[in-house]
């Protein structure tokens, strides 16, 4: 009988990720061993916009001892041994990337335009104006249907740690969060930490804490945008495979 032909397995490790100059990063990203170490780092610069040419990366063990440092860009990361639960710390070389200085997590140093309310007023086709004329036409339907169990029953069997997927945009991305948001508005409320920084902040919305996440990698959406199941992580390299 003829033998039948076994095809390689490409196997993968869960990393966590760290950064030098972004103190409240930190990524679970699952990675080919055979990827080689430039292909890590192109990567990683997906996940927090350090450039390849820039990174330095370290090895580490559970328990926080160094392993090694991955400086061949030509070698596989299986080379190195790593484990599922290993950290990859990115330390970025360029004093003028875009993770310097701390503004890319703390928006309050990023200077920001401003205008004056009688100038914004003048303004047409603003969002305000276009606010303004939904009012009338939604407050009274709004009164009625929004109420604090609004898409109750659409989220009664999402919980926090489920793979989804969000609309528009197909974003995947993992639930962090399940439940009323009052200082969003009436009903209940999903949040999600996107795989890639899609997002519009940290899981801190308006002043209040609901989840915790890398910067721009939350959201949080209403339970109709949300679908829940078998939505693995997006490989950046599938598409340039044949």
């Amino acid at each position: 009988m003829a033998s039948r032909l076994q095809l390689p397995v490409d196997e993968s490790v869960l990393l966590c990720l760290t950064h030098s100059n972004l103190k409240t990063f930190s990524a679970e990203v699952r990675f080919s061993l055979e990827s080689t170490i430039e292909a890590v780092k192109d990567k990683i610069w997906k996940k927090c916009g350090t450039a390849v040419t820039s990174m330095c990366l370290e090895l580490y063990d559970e328990s926080g001892a160094k392993v090694s440092d991955l400086s061949d860009n030509t070698r596989p990361l299986g080379f190195y041994s790593p484990l599922d639960g290993y950290r990859v710390h990115v330390i970025d070389l360029d004093p003028s990337s875009v993770t310097s200085g701390g503004w890319l997590e703390d928006t309050s140093l990023v200077e920001k335009y401003k205008i004056s309310d009688e100038a914004y007023d003048k303004l047409d086709g603003t969002y305000r104006k276009f606010k303004e004329k939904l009012v009338p036409q939604s407050s009274s339907a709004q009164g009625s249907k929004m109420d604090d169990d609004y898409m109750k029953e659409i989220c009664a069997n999402t919980k926090v740690g489920d793979r989804c997927q969000v609309e528009p945009g197909e974003k995947r991305g993992v639930v962090k969060f399940v439940g009323r948001a009052e200082t969003l508005g009436p009903g209940f409320w999903i949040g999600v930490q996107y795989d890639e920084p899609l997002g519009k902040h940290d899981g801190l919305v308006k002043g209040t804490r609901f989840f915790k996440c890398p910067p721009l990698h939350g959201a949080m959406v209403r339970p109709d945008k949300v679908k829940v199941g078998d939505y693995p992580e997006r490989d950046p390299f599938e598409e340039d495979e044949i």
